[in-house]
């Protein structure tokens, strides 16, 4: 044996022998293929609320964000001013239609502290919010954006800092609609086609402010976004790191901005690039909804486990685009891929993993690798909550601007 091997299995022996006994046993459940009984959407939405909030009172850094995750290895990590912007938008949309004030009022906790951290050309940081460099970030911004619109459709505070943050994207957008001035940090540099989530912050700033041109900036972006599309469904330059094997949850970053651009608009053209996009990832799920964390161009399996946020992320738009056309078979897919995920999260046990859901399932998998990440409960949520209105409504009517 080479030495090089030799000092690797040296490493991973020693790695292994400085896991704590929970994440081990963690990670033995995952490789097994032990699975919980299903909750129930209902069960999982509350559970997942639950351990948010929890998140959002023990982030390290004590700010009223939520933190990015909590590891079986080191705790607790500081708050996550991306994730915390859609986060506030889940909870006040389920906070509204449910009358839970608590809920709302944690939002607007989320939503002061990323007000108090803006940047005074309207921008947000990427990365954690003690990561260095702290510099500008599109996407970031795009995501921060969604929260604050959702906020200023209940108070009026936050209409000011939704537009600072909205022109500035209008601001830095290439003619063509892409982002390249200001990439985000921390990830592979070039062309980001996954940046149509940037896009539904701006459709839903227009839904506020129809004639700054947040509408008009939105649906170009994702016209140049789906010029990358083939035939079969799939999207080039549409990951983090890799962009010939992406990730499931690059990818539903994608179609849910696509599907969204849709539903603004009624736009035919953005509904047949996400139909393409949903038959194409509807064919590589499991018939137990499993859905490998990288997919090939084909729609193939890359990697052997599952990254568990790319499954409900999916999953909602797969939903939506189901009351849209009345396609069953998106339908089914998405269910199938909600139960799959719902069957990993702990509904009983310590308050830092119940309700949570893992990066990565097994836990060790290469996304998020022991972690359990705010941003993959608030997808679950999401996507449970389109799981039970589409069972009480019948097809979709566009979203009005």
């Amino acid at each position: 044996m080479e030495w090089a091997a030799v000092t690797k299995t040296a490493k991973a022996w020693i790695d292994e022998l400085r896991t704590p006994p929970r994440a081990r046993m963690t990670q033995l459940r995952g490789r097994i293929g032990v699975l919980s009984a299903d909750p129930g959407p209902e069960r999982a939405i509350a559970e997942g609320f639950a351990w948010l909030c929890h998140a959002q009172d023990q982030s390290a850094t004590h700010d009223g964000g939520v933190a990015r995750h909590f590891s079986l290895i080191d705790g607790w990590s500081s708050s996550y001013p991306e994730t915390t912007g859609y986060i506030a938008d889940t909870f006040i949309v389920h906070g509204t239609e449910t009358q839970d004030r608590r809920l709302v009022e944690r939002a607007f906790r989320m939503l002061d502290w990323l007000v108090s951290i803006q940047f005074p050309d309207g921008a947000f940081q990427g990365g954690v919010v003690d990561a260095r460099p702290r510099i500008p970030a599109t996407f970031d911004t795009g995501q921060v954006l969604i929260g604050l619109a959702a906020g200023a459709g209940i108070d009026s505070r936050y209409r000011e800092p939704m537009i600072r943050a909205a022109d500035w994207l209008v601001r830095t957008q290439d003619p063509d609609g892409c982002w390249r001035a200001q990439e985000k940090p921390f990830v592979e540099p070039g062309e980001k086609v996954y940046e149509t989530h940037v896009a539904i912050g701006l459709f839903r700033a227009a839904a506020r402010e129809p004639s700054r041109g947040y509408l008009e900036a939105a649906s170009k972006q994702v016209r140049w976004a789906i010029g990358h599309q083939r035939p079969n469904g799939w999207l080039a330059n549409c990951c983090l790191t890799d962009p010939e094997n992406p990730l499931t949850h690059t990818l539903g970053y994608a179609l849910r901005g696509i599907t969204e651009a849709y539903l603004r608009t009624g736009d035919s053209e953005f509904l047949g690039a996400a139909c393409r996009m949903a038959e194409g990832v509807t064919h590589a799920f499991g018939a137990d909804g499993r859905l490998a964390g990288r997919l090939t161009k084909e729609w193939k399996p890359a990697v052997d486990w599952v990254c568990l946020t790319g499954t409900v992320q999916i999953a909602e738009s797969l939903l939506l685009l189901s009351r849209a056309t009345g396609r069953d078979d998106f339908r089914v897919a998405a269910c199938r891929a909600n139960a799959f995920v719902r069957r990993t999260i702990a509904i009983e046990g310590a308050p830092e993993i119940r309700g949570a859901v893992g990066g990565s399932f097994p836990i060790d998998g290469h996304y998020g690798r022991w972690q359990y990440l705010n941003w993959a409960c608030k997808f679950m949520i999401d996507a449970n909550r389109a799981e039970l209105q589409s069972s009480k409504t019948g097809p979709a009517q566009r979203v009005k601007t």
